[in-house]
């Protein structure tokens, strides 16, 4: 179960949104800006406000950015973002994707996909950190938005979750390279094995990494 600091933490996010004054309110947010393998997962979430009041908003009062949390703490949230939100778009940009057109030009083409394929519109969406361009629908970057809003706290927590256990699935297809204890980010023991035997098919190889020299 989440702590009481948890609960405070929930009940500001969900204020943020709120103080928006309206009814459908999107975020998007990604995870696997970082490792040298794997995805990058962006999802976006459409919260229904006019619903969640009372006993149905409940299990929202726990959210926090994903980086905040524990992964039990991760995958009981998960729980309740996909049980209280009215859509939830999840996309992933393979390794070879992010390899050709390059990790930011692809991160933002799918923030702006997952919020242009939520349904009803948002009234408000809510990027976490980027402005997505002209193609996007309209929108607004919030700085630190996964530690300010519950729509975009709730989208971190999708891709965080999605994109983890997507990876500890690829460690039974590529065993050696230890991808259900570190996600496919960089550590000692990753480089090592990179180092060793080369890298997998999903190893991102526009990565500047020392462990590919």
């Amino acid at each position: 179960m989440l702590g009481r600091v948890a609960r405070r933490t929930g009940r500001k996010l969900i204020q943020f949104d709120r103080k928006l004054g309206a009814r459908f309110v999107a975020g998007a947010d990604e995870a696997g800006r970082g490792p040298l393998a794997g995805p990058l997962l962006v999802a976006g979430v459409l919260l229904d406000y006019a619903k969640l009041r009372d006993h149905k908003v409940r299990p929202l009062a726990c959210l926090n950015d994903s980086k905040q949390c524990s992964e039990p703490e991760r995958e009981e949230l998960f729980r309740a973002v996909v049980g209280c939100a009215e859509k939830i778009v999840v996309r992933a940009v393979s390794p070879g994707e992010i390899d050709r057109t390059g990790l930011h030009r692809s991160n933002l083409a799918c923030l702006r996909g997952v919020l242009s394929e939520l349904t009803p519109p948002a009234q408000v969406c809510l990027v976490d950190g980027f402005r997505l361009g002209p193609l996007a629908p309209e929108h607004r970057a919030v700085i630190d938005g996964d530690e300010k809003s519950a729509a975009i706290a709730a989208a971190s927590i999708v891709a965080k979750v999605t994109r983890d256990r997507m990876m500890r699935r690829m460690d039974a297809l590529y065993p050696a390279y230890g991808f259900r204890s570190h996600v496919g980010y960089i550590t000692p023991g990753h480089s090592a094995v990179v180092r060793e035997i080369g890298p997998s098919e999903i190893h991102r190889r526009s990565f500047n990494a020392l462990c590919y020299t």
